[in-house]
């Protein structure tokens, strides 16, 4: 969990260029996905509990 300073800090930003991409849910701002708008670890526990439509493990 991000500290709530960082991620308020982040939303006060002026230049587009240094703002960083933070996860919708819990504000993490390392892996990222875009795409969804959360990090790895929060998109990974919707996956598999089905909160994301489209969204299948993988085998091959």
């Amino acid at each position: 969990m991000a500290k709530t300073s960082m991620i308020y800090r982040e939303l006060r930003r002026k230049y587009p260029t240094r703002v960083r991409n933070r996860c919708k849910l819990c504000g993490r701002p390392r892996g990222y996905i875009r795409r969804f708008g959360l990090c790895r670890i929060c998109f990974r526990e919707m996956a598999l509990e089905g909160k994301i439509p489209g969204v299948t493990k993988s085998s091959w």
